[in-house]
């Protein structure tokens, strides 16, 4: 389930083209290695190409890519598409599709607070300087430069090898909206144009939210004295503070489209950008279809590390997404904040629910409570609450169909004075903050709103009165897995442990663009509104933006990402993930394992939360990390089972995969995690991992294994002694079944310890 306030996971996917009379946008693949020497460059190739195969002229091509796609994207017609298809020159046709779009306090949870200090071995202020070399690339709806979030006080020149830049249009004027904080502005709009037959602004500012929000989320710049309505008082700051941000715009009301996201990338990747923050996603398809995925491994292959959000279908298995090894997956988790509320009911029992209602309060007095068990009434939609039973009375109100601002304004109409928002049919007992209700409002779990709809539907006189205990902090447990975060096994390659760790995404705050409204309000100038919906225009909201999904825990990491990176620049993509999976805790700060929203009294597993929680500190100096190089990951593709032409889409070159190149697993390949899968013919799996030491000094390491009792591992060598930074030495660990019978999943780890470092690896097991 997604839950957005102004939150959007944008599902991706891309098929092979299929026939209907009307032109559309294709995304062709091209053998680039076979352009003739006769030509200056890729795109006159491509161009002259596309020309001689079909009845178009050059208009009809949208983008030309190089670097994160070898190809174009063009619109033509069916008989166009099939003789592009049939093209020697052409590895594969995908048609393009579109799909709707799916903190104040975190960095203190994170440890990140403290300005001035001793953090990671490093003084802050080196830190900053050395972070202002580090450049993240933000995928999403653009930017609201206007932000103090994007304030470049203090910031020195623009690295040397920056080639980007901030594109000119009605509503943004690079001079004046770009700086040395927000080093790069791109707006990339043809296809989504295309496809929706509408026009858009040709502009890289941000008229969802959306991308504000991630991009001051991963690197926004302290901001002192942030509040929604007094509530979360503090300095809002983004995670890496000091770095600098390049916005590429690719997504807008409708959604996006998977031919202006790879020319976005395609771009970035030119444009010399350092990390990836990408919160998009979609179901999982197979790597060679994944524009992503595709686009990922050419960014991964430069040094260009790329992380994604794991999705928002939780808490069902199997749904996680953006799965490939060469990115780095990101689930979400609470933190230690949270907004109570509570309903106390006529018979004197009170639950408690959760709400950033900040408005008038209903005093003491206990009013009418109503609950319609009809399908439309139920969930409060337009039209269905008869005034004469609402007016004066609570109203409790199903979740879903429409959104919860909705449902309220709907509840005032009628007359209602208050609403109970209540989780139902399955929604669990994970609710979210809401800051929008213009009438005393609240959410609740699916236990508290069955209670209260039972007392609602049988008292002969059912009352209630509800009241808001604004802010509390240091609450526990925290951190939990959010029940939205989409959770493994991993659907495409059971051997390879996803998601990679999880970090805060539930209730995310961060400056905003300006003044804005409610979902569904699309913004026509910096402080005004217009809207189909209820809510007029003067009913306008501060610039905080609150907002919970995978798509915010992904910047909380693409930002750390950038800290590890300004204090370890020689270190590769692989060593960053590394090195916040083996340090990340699995504990709360009730010292019990980390919880599950998404199941009863359950704990979460590595199929929730990967590693576990990530912990900044500690990954800046993990000892040991576990590096993947360009031959791994090739290896790796080699061993998918793909043909030839889909290994070429991925890797970008011709490879002959030969079989000694090929892995007789891929839970092989050398990650921070194990995933075995046993079956009935194999009963014993043995990998072999490689760790690389980043630490001074000469250090000896000693193993120690955790798995369930039907599990034996034997781990070789048993100890590990290195002498230098950079010096790599390998171990075998061997798991073998005592039992047949076992349980569907069940987990363990492998830990590498010494006085200073553990070096923690999760373990999943499972049997096909």
């Amino acid at each position: 389930m997604a839950l957005r306030f102004y939150v959007f996971f944008i599902v991706i996917a891309i098929t092979f083209f299929t026939c209907s009379s009307a032109k559309k946008t294709y995304l062709v693949h091209m053998k680039h290695y076979m352009k003739p020497r006769n030509y200056a460059t890729i795109s006159d190739w491509y161009v002259d190409h596309f020309i001689s195969v079909t009845s178009s002229d050059q208009s009809s091509i949208l983008y030309t890519y190089d670097s994160a796609f070898h190809g174009y994207a063009a619109i033509v017609s069916p008989n166009e598409a099939e003789a592009l298809h049939r093209s020697d020159f052409v590895v594969k046709l995908y048609e393009d599709r579109m799909y709707q779009l799916h903190t104040t306090r975190s960095p203190m949870f994170l440890g990140l607070e403290n300005e001035f200090g001793f953090w990671g071995g490093k003084i802050a202020p080196e830190i900053h300087l050395k972070s202002q070399n580090v450049i993240i690339g933000v995928v999403d709806t653009g930017i609201w430069p206007e932000s103090k979030s994007f304030s470049d006080t203090g910031m020195l020149s623009v690295p040397l090898w920056w080639k980007g830049k901030c594109v000119k249009a009605n509503d943004f004027d690079p001079k004046k909206h770009c700086n040395q904080k927000l080093i790069g502005a791109r707006v990339f709009y043809k296809a989504y144009e295309s496809e929706t037959g509408t026009t858009v602004q040709h502009s890289p500012r941000d008229y969802e939210g959306h991308g504000t929000h991630t991009s001051s989320t991963t690197a926004g710049s302290s901001v002192p004295g942030a509040s929604l309505f007094g509530l979360a008082n503090g300095t809002a700051r983004g995670m890496a503070n000091h770095a600098r941000i390049a916005v590429y715009k690719a997504c807008f009301d409708q959604g996006c489209s998977s031919a202006d996201i790879i020319a976005a990338m395609d771009t970035a990747i030119s444009d010399g950008i350092n990390i990836f923050s990408i919160s998009l996603g979609g179901s999982p398809i197979p790597y060679h279809e994944d524009p992503i995925a595709i686009a990922g491994f050419q960014a991964n292959q430069k040094g260009i590390m790329v992380v994604c959000s794991a999705g928002n279908d939780g808490p069902y298995d199997q749904t996680v997404t953006n799965t490939a090894p060469w990115i780095t997956t990101v689930a979400a988790s609470t933190i230690d904040r949270t907004f109570p509320a509570f309903v106390k009911l006529g018979n004197r029992v009170t639950y408690r629910g959760i709400s950033l209602y900040t408005g008038k309060g209903m005093g003491d007095q206990l009013v009418g409570l109503v609950y319609n068990k009809g399908s439309d009434s139920s969930h409060c939609l337009e039209g269905s609450l008869d005034p004469a039973v609402v007016r004066g009375k609570v109203v409790v109100c199903d979740r879903g169909i429409i959104g919860r601002v909705e449902k309220g304004v709907i509840v005032q109409k009628a007359g209602g004075v208050g609403v109970i928002v209540a989780n139902s049919n399955g929604d669990g007992d994970d609710v979210e903050a809401y800051p929008f209700f213009l009438i005393p409002g609240l959410d609740v779990g699916e236990k508290e709103g069955d209670a209260i709809k039972l007392y609602a539907t049988t008292a002969a006189n059912p009352t209630a009165v509800l009241s808001f205990g604004g802010m509390v902090v240091n609450v526990k447990p925290a951190p939990v897995v959010a029940g939205f975060s989409s959770r493994g096994p991993n659907l495409l390659n059971p051997e390879m442990l996803k998601p990679d760790m999880t970090a805060p995404g539930s209730i995310s705050w961060q400056l905003g663009q300006g003044q804005v409204a409610h979902r569904g309000c699309r913004p026509i100038t910096g402080s005004r509104l217009t809207t189909s919906s209820p809510v007029s225009n003067q009913q306008l909201l501060p610039r905080i933006d609150v907002d919970s999904g995978t798509s915010m825990s992904c910047p909380h990491v693409s930002g750390v990402s950038a800290l590890l990176k300004a204090i370890h620049p020689e270190w590769s993509p692989s060593a960053i993930r590394s090195a916040l999976m083996t340090t990340a805790y699995t504990v709360d700060n009730n010292n019990s394992a980390i919880g599950d929203a998404g199941s009863n009294s359950r704990a979460a597993t590595p199929y929730a939360f990967g590693a576990g929680h990530i912990q900044p500190e500690k990954a800046v100096n993990p000892g040991l990390v576990y590096e993947a190089t360009s031959n791994d990951y090739i290896a790796f593709v080699c061993s998918l089972g793909y043909s030839k032409d889909e290994i070429y889409v991925i890797a970008g070159r011709k490879h002959a995969c030969s079989d000694s190149q090929k892995l007789h697993d891929l839970g092989q390949f050398n990650y921070p995690s194990f995933s075995i899968v046993f079956n009935d013919q194999s009963k014993e799996v043995s990998y072999t991992r490689t760790l690389t030491n980043v630490e001074f000094g000469i250090c000896t390491y000693g193993v120690e294994v955790s798995v369930p009792a039907f599990i034996s591992v034997s781990v070789k060598p048993d100890k590990l002694t290195f002498n230098h930074i950079g010096e790599k030495h390998q171990y075998t660990a061997t798991f073998k079944l005592k039992t047949t019978n076992i349980p569907s999943s069940s987990f363990g780890s492998i830990t590498w310890k010494n006085s200073i470092h553990t070096v923690r690896s999760p373990a999943a097991f499972s049997k096909m």
